[in-house]
């Protein structure tokens, strides 16, 4: 046996084994398992890099989203004005259903005041709301497809006036006030893209953020805000909110904790007050700027 002294491989932390006594057989053994655990604690580090930057890049988009929100389009009364010629004024009372899922689609709704919810039902007392339609805004525009269905149910959550232009009424306008009718289709693509932006939020953003997104839209509504601006939560709103994220009461409720914990909600007995500005400033929970130790891979001895 031959006599050797050498220092053996070391992981991350410069851990150092002296080697004894090896046969030819038993150095290269060691040098094998020395590049695994190298590639391995590399692997490692390169994980943690790829979870960090996924975080970052999710913080960003959740910024993106509720700055897309915050600036979600609305048609001002000069632009509606225009379009009331031809359509056919309405007011609801408050829980009226305008239309069922699945009855046949026809035209489309601009809200004028007040909100009216889409609500999709799941089971019994369980339903998802994609999205509520508050003044300057369309719904229903499943009717402007020919023979097409209403995909949710919609109803007015307050007192709500809605301005209903019927398919025949929407072409007549097209055909006879061409220029006019860029604003209303702009804003119907626009609620496709947030109606796509939803879609992406179920799937890359947790509880918590949904929540933030869902809020910053709520604040747009001055139907959930008080006198001083800040957005107003009753208990009577708990269940649309639930609805909106796609979460549980519970889930929902621990989520308005953290976020009286970190000091963007305030609590009053069981109504919640939120600053519409500091969801944006104070939404995005992720820390970017951690440290994180790099493993080394060592070249074999």
């Amino acid at each position: 046996m031959q006599q050797l002294s050498a220092e053996s491989f070391r992981i991350s932390l410069s851990v150092l084994i002296q080697q004894r006594e090896r046969c030819k057989w038993q150095q290269d053994c060691y040098r094998k398992t020395e590049v695994q655990l190298g590639q391995f604690v590399l692997s490692r580090a390169r994980t943690l890099r790829c979870i960090q930057t996924d975080e970052s890049k999710n913080g960003r988009k959740l910024m993106q989203t509720m700055q897309r929100v915050a600036r979600r389009s609305r048609l001002t009364p000069e632009e509606v004005l225009p379009i009331s010629a031809y359509g056919a004024k309405s007011t609801w009372p408050a829980g009226f259903q305008l239309y069922q899922r699945g009855a046949a689609a026809d035209g489309v709704f601009i809200v004028l005041d007040g909100h009216v919810v889409l609500r999709n039902k799941i089971k019994v007392g369980r339903g998802f709301v994609p999205v509520i339609a508050t003044a300057g805004q369309t719904f229903g525009s499943e009717g402007l497809s020919p023979n097409s269905h209403y995909v949710t149910d919609s109803s007015a959550s307050e007192e709500t006036k809605t301005l209903f232009l019927s398919g025949a009424q929407f072409r007549a306008f097209v055909r006879e006030h061409p220029a006019q009718t860029l604003p209303l289709l702009a804003q119907i693509m626009s609620e496709r893209a947030y109606l796509l932006e939803k879609l992406h939020e179920l799937a890359a953003l947790n509880v918590d953020q949904r929540l933030v997104s869902t809020l910053t839209h709520l604040s747009t509504d001055r139907s959930f805000t008080g006198d001083d601006g800040r957005l107003k939560l009753e208990n009577s709103h708990h269940r649309l909110l639930c609805e909106m994220v796609g979460a549980t009461r519970e889930s929902i409720a621990l989520a308005l904790s953290r976020l009286v914990s970190a000091g963007i909600a305030e609590r009053r007995g069981m109504t919640f007050l939120i600053e519409p500005s500091s969801l944006i400033t104070g939404g995005n929970g992720h820390d970017t700027e951690s440290p994180l130790v790099v493993g080394r891979e060592l070249p074999p001895s």
